[in-house]
């Protein structure tokens, strides 16, 4: 089946495009989960920006002054403050990782929203993430179906590094889907790998690779999740 528009009518007009960017995920791991080797697992990922709340807290406790514990401190006045507003990120991912070895992060598929687009500080936001997740040796999946934005996120991670892609040209394709990951072969420098392929309303997704390690890799086949995605939201 061919790949929707989820952000115009007429499948917005009775299916919001969060629906499939939650469901999606799960999917993938169901998956995955007859795919990956022995000593790996996936778990789905979503956050929505400022709907959830920071997960380290400092709480007021219910006790009257001079009643013990340390001393208070009065700070000097901040030397600068200004209005802001902190980019937040929306996260729709499946993250993929080797539970022999502590659970240790080995590759993650970012699946974009449209706030991931919608600013430059978000898009920088973007590309900052993916390049720390590849700095660690994560490898990055990127999957793109937002046609309300038409920016390219897999762009602006090469930017962020010194680097572009020639076959992109002056105004790369800003639906489609992409895999990074990082190499060091022995004795060299470090190689960025790079899989890009560009998306079209009306055809079906396409293969990515999913790398695990440097000699380990399975198949991502997007088509038969998507489909599986739409199927169970009566996407038609």
């Amino acid at each position: 089946m061919p790949l929707r528009d989820h952000f115009r009518p007429p499948v917005s007009s009775r299916h919001s495009w969060d629906e499939l960017h939650g469901m999606w995920p799960a999917v993938v791991v169901q998956h995955l989960f007859g795919l990956l080797p022995e000593g790996y697992t996936a778990a789905p990922k979503v956050h929505l920006g400022k709907a959830f709340e920071i997960d380290v807290s400092a709480y007021e406790r219910d006790e009257a002054p001079g009643a013990g514990g340390t001393a208070t401190w009065t700070a000097p006045a901040p030397t600068l403050t200004l209005e802001t507003e902190m980019a937040e990120q929306d996260e729709y991912e499946v993250r993929i990782y080797d539970a022999e070895h502590g659970r240790r992060l080995v590759a993650a598929i970012e699946i974009v929203s449209p706030a991931n687009k919608d600013r430059p500080e978000h898009r920088r936001a973007f590309a900052v993430k993916t390049t720390a997740l590849l700095q660690q040796g994560v490898a990055v999946s990127i999957v793109d179906l937002v046609t309300v934005r038409q920016f390219n996120l897999y762009a602006d991670v090469l930017d962020l590094q010194g680097h572009a892609a020639p076959s992109l040209g002056a105004a790369p394709p800003y639906l489609y889907v992409a895999t990074m990951r990082v190499r060091t072969p022995v004795g060299g420098r470090a190689k960025l790998d790079t899989w890009f392929t560009p998306l079209e309303i009306g055809r079906p997704l396409p293969v990515l690779p999913l790398w695990l390690a440097e000699d380990a890799v399975v198949k991502l086949d997007l088509e038969p999740t998507y489909e599986d995605a739409c199927r169970v939201l009566h996407i038609a």
